[in-house]
């Protein structure tokens, strides 16, 4: 998907951009509020101008993909049956040009040609227990973090939320780092130790059956340590050093693999210390954010007029654009899930008007079932009697509006990536209003990763090397 690149703009044209991103949002908020499930309660398609509806009724999952999202099926021709409104045009030509681009400098991962579940570049021991979607994310995000570890002269790497450990594994054992991973479940830690002492083991059996490689150096595991970072507070164990200060001190560089909701803001927040030189950091989850304290974290930002993210968009802005648009490129049977729940919403209404969206647990092998058996098992999820008498004619006249309910759920994840955009830029301007230096940089194959950017941040200029950061290594 087309967008702006971060690095491209000056630090008035990102507050400039932030102005018009919430413009735009405040223009199209009818469509962001929406819940999907409501479509019929709602009666969602009714509150597009009837331009619109004319436009996009009757478009099949495919031409959706390639005509409202941009993203047609591989040779595919983008024909279009009608000229459509220009204020439709508009809405998607906006998306395009203010999201920040998604597309990172490279190609589909050439590390999964020859094999789709093994990363061709990392060695068997690096890729066991690992699927190939966190094989790609360690690689990329590990590389990156050993080449700014370099620029900047990092002794130690802070892995903050590390889960299992994946991560801190292939950048210590992989890339000789010296790592400190901080996770707050035990269970998770204990796991990761155990990772990691099998790791050591595949590796020094594998040095055995070729003894001609040889390692620069000895080996060290990742420090484990069993921490919550708060958001709002300075987590002082983060910040100690594990190895003897060098004479001009610790200097640490802060990364986290996805740090869900508040724990990226914790991120920002530690790399203002004096002993942080650098940052990594991609985030998700960001539903989870805190309000107030986890959006805006900038001046500039907090003081813009229609500035708020409820917790609807945030959680929009999570979903993955290209995945959906592959399932539209499909036309597969799943796609009418959401039609068949916004159809249970109208039944439970009628059975309960106090009972709003409740949340109903995973119906397997939705596309095998007709409406009414759907209607059924979700009304005994939500404590219903399933055996309440269904009005099938409606039922049936809601299941043939399933592309309509498709095109108004497109629509908003059309300009889902906006609200992540100006969730990230708050971000960029934050750091740059404390004086330091942050750009923001597509690092994974959006297709396998959906949230994709990260952020880097030091604090001295980079200037030319920091294109070092966007290239590929071979």
């Amino acid at each position: 998907m087309p967008g702006v690149s971060a690095r491209g703009l000056s630090h008035e044209e990102r507050r400039q951009l932030a102005v018009n991103l919430t413009r735009v949002l405040a223009r199209y908020r009818p469509i962001l509020d929406a819940y999907i499930i409501e479509f019929f309660t709602d009666n969602l398609w009714g509150t597009l101008p009837c331009s619109w509806q004319e436009a996009l009724d009757g478009l099949n999952p495919p031409q959706l993909a390639a005509q409202l999202l941009g993203m047609p099926g591989e040779g595919e021709v983008v024909r279009y049956r009608s000229v459509w409104p220009l204020t439709l045009l508009a809405l998607k030509s906006t998306a395009y040009a203010l999201a920040f681009t998604r597309t990172p400098g490279f190609q589909t991962p050439s590390e999964f040609l020859e094999n789709p579940s093994q990363s061709s570049r990392l060695t068997a021991p690096f890729r066991k227990h690992v699927r190939p979607k966190k094989q790609h994310e360690i690689r990329r995000l590990g590389e990156l973090v050993k080449k700014l570890s370099d620029l900047t002269g990092c002794t130690q790497v802070v892995d903050i939320g590390s889960g299992q450990g994946h991560l801190s594994r292939f950048m210590s054992l992989g890339l000789g780092l010296t790592v400190k991973s901080i996770e707050g479940d035990r269970r998770l830690v204990e796991r990761a130790q155990r990772l990691d002492r099998e790791l050591l083991q595949a590796l020094e059996k594998e040095e055995k059956r070729n003894p001609q490689v040889t390692r620069a150096g000895p080996r060290h595991s990742p420090h484990h340590v069993v921490r919550w970072v708060e958001p709002t507070a300075l987590c002082k164990e983060l910040l100690l050093p594990l190895e003897p200060l060098p004479p001009r001190g610790a200097r640490l560089l802060l990364t986290g693999l996805h740090a869900c909701g508040d724990l990226s803001v914790a991120l920002l927040r530690h790399f203002s210390c004096p002993e942080v030189v650098a940052l990594a950091s991609v985030g998700c989850c960001y539903m989870k954010l805190s309000e107030p304290g986890g959006y805006p974290l900038s001046q500039w930002v907090a003081g813009l007029r229609g500035s708020e993210l409820p917790y609807r968009l945030r959680e929009g802005a999570c979903h993955a654009l290209e995945d959906y648009a592959e399932r539209l490129q499909r036309a597969g049977p799943g796609l009418r899930t959401h039609c068949y729940r916004a159809a249970l919403e109208t039944v439970i209404r009628g059975a309960r008007p106090e009972l709003r969206r409740p949340g109903v647990q995973g119906i397997p092998r939705v596309h095998e079932l007709k409406i009414e058996e759907y209607v059924q098992r979700g009304l005994r999820r939500v404590g219903l009697d399933p055996q309440l008498p269904l009005n099938l004619a409606a039922l049936r006249a809601h299941q043939a509006q399933e592309n309509r309910v498709v095109a108004f759920f497109s629509l908003a994840l059309l300009l889902a990536p906006l609200v992540e955009t100006l969730i990230l830029l708050d971000r960029l301007l934050c750091l740059q209003e404390q004086g330091f230096h942050a750009e923001l940089l597509p690092i994974f194959s959006p297709e396998l990763s959906p949230r994709n950017l990260v952020l880097v941040a030091t604090k001295s200029p980079l200037g030319e090397a920091f294109s070092l950061l966007e290239t590929e290594d071979s």
